[in-house]
């Protein structure tokens, strides 16, 4: 090949490699079917903290496991408040909705009151769980990527949403609980 056109090729790879890294797509490596990882941490409710266990959380029904970047982000907030809105069309369907972040307790104690409005728990994910649930943000340590699971209630992955633009997360998490309840 001639060096010009090895270059342009490496030129339209590399220019490739950016747009996909660009573009906020994130790879979930949890696939529908998955056993969903079990785990205890601290989360949040309306302000106050609590000791949240996924497999407690699953006896009650379908649990909508959403990974949020960082609290009072531009993007985080508005997907917070987009759940929010949407609670009583989850708690509806059986499911209970829990955001995930790497951020310390403290940090979400204030963004469940206000970002959340009390309606839905937030909890902290250590290191442990991002790893389980392989949603580590490669470009930002201590920091997930943004990856809404739909557990079932046998503690299997139904449904996996994994994009960094907030935008979808809350109406095909929403649109996967219906479609089980109706089933």
């Amino acid at each position: 090949m001639m060096k010009s056109t090895k270059l342009a090729l490496t030129r339209m790879l590399t220019a490739a490699t950016l747009t996909a890294l660009g573009s906020g797509t994130a790879m979930a490596a949890l696939a529908v079917g998955a056993k969903a990882p079990d785990f205890t941490t601290r989360g949040a409710l309306a302000g106050k903290t609590f000791t949240l266990t996924l497999s407690h959380q699953l006896k009650r029904g379908p649990v909508v496991l959403y990974f949020f970047p960082k609290a009072f982000t531009p993007g985080c907030s508005a997907e917070a408040r987009e759940f929010a809105e949407h609670i009583e069309d989850f708690k509806k369907a059986g499911a209970t909705v829990i955001g995930m972040s790497g951020d310390p307790v403290d940090d979400l104690v204030a963004f469940s009151t206000k970002e959340c409005a009390g309606k839905f728990a937030v909890a902290s994910a250590g290191p442990d769980i991002v790893s389980g649930y392989d949603v580590a943000l490669k470009m930002r340590p201590g920091m997930t990527d943004r990856t809404s699971y739909v557990i079932a209630p046998s503690g299997r992955i139904a449904f996996v949403h994994s994009e960094m633009n907030y935008a979808g997360h809350v109406k095909s998490t929403l649109a996967a609980v219906q479609a089980m309840q109706q089933k």
